[in-house]
């Protein structure tokens, strides 16, 4: 999926990381603006040191363990995280942006349910009126919850605010063919024109039916990338190929697909977050 410019989404975490201006406590206040300073420019170990740093000395504020949940889901550090992120939450309770957060960490542990409600929760809190528009990451969450009605309908709202994303029609499409059927599913795919990404097009001519699976990961291999692109579309590749056996019933072919899309080709994206959620989730089975 398509995620925020990354200045535009740090400016969204960080103005959420509440000040400690409100206690007397200068070391703490400068601390967590250190922090927040090393956040910024990729400093992800030195923002939790001071982050925890700030929490210690400051044991009512949010900021601090808000800001160490940031940066450990940055390192994918994701127990970390969610452990980080419940403090903060049980230090301010309406925080928003902490619910949200500790959501991705569920999403990305593998713990859909409890993921499904800390979105749903952030969205009650919220006072942005797009934010549920925004929210892709939910339909993710409630798929894999076997939410696939509500999920076919948080992709049709995110459709309103982000029409030419390929990854939102082909997870409308998901949704749709577990909660009715493949074909209703393909009768109902929404269609995208603009999408320019290797191999997306690809990818939607594939749930259309019009193509099969091998001409989406051909796509990737033809396009003449190289380094990280042509990972990336590798990674998309075989992604988009696995959720389609899914969809299809064929068990043992997506896993075949996520497997290789996880463990050869990792890319620094949510979606990659995404497969290997699935992925550890169904090695937990067997």
């Amino acid at each position: 999926m398509r995620t925020l410019p990354a200045a535009v989404l740090f400016v969204a975490l960080i103005s959420a990381v509440p000040s400690t201006r409100a206690i007397a406590d200068d070391e703490a206040e400068k601390l967590l603006d250190d922090a927040v300073a090393a956040f910024k420019t990729g400093q992800f170990k030195v923002a939790i040191e001071l982050a925890d740093k700030a929490a210690k000395l400051d044991q009512k504020g949010a900021g601090g363990p808000l800001m160490a949940g940031l940066a450990r889901l940055q390192l994918r550090d994701n127990e970390a995280a969610l452990k980080s992120l419940t403090e903060a939450i049980t230090r301010d309770p309406k925080l928003a942006t902490a619910y949200d957060r500790r959501g991705d960490a569920y999403l990305k542990l593998g713990k859909f349910t409890d993921a499904v409600a800390d979105f749903d929760k952030f969205l009650e809190l919220e006072s942005n009126p797009t934010a549920a528009a925004d929210h892709w990451r939910r339909g993710i969450a409630l798929y894999y919850a076997g939410k696939f009605d509500a999920g076919r309908k948080q992709f049709d709202l995110h459709r309103t605010v982000n029409p030419q994303d390929v990854e939102n029609s082909a997870w409308h499409y998901l949704c749709n063919a577990r909660a009715n059927s493949p074909k209703k599913a393909r009768e109902d795919l929404i269609p995208v024109t603009k999408d320019g990404r290797v191999p997306m097009k690809q990818v939607l001519e594939l749930f259309a039916g019009k193509i099969k699976p091998q001409d989406v990961l051909a796509a990737a291999e033809k396009a003449g990338l190289e380094g990280e692109m042509l990972t990336e579309a590798r990674f998309y590749a075989n992604l988009y190929v696995a959720l389609y056996y899914e969809s299809e019933g064929d068990a043992k072919k997506a896993r075949e697909y996520l497997t290789t899309a996880v463990e050869k080709y990792k890319i620094g994206h949510y979606m990659w977050d995404v497969g290997n959620a699935q992925l550890t989730v169904l090695k937990a089975k067997k």
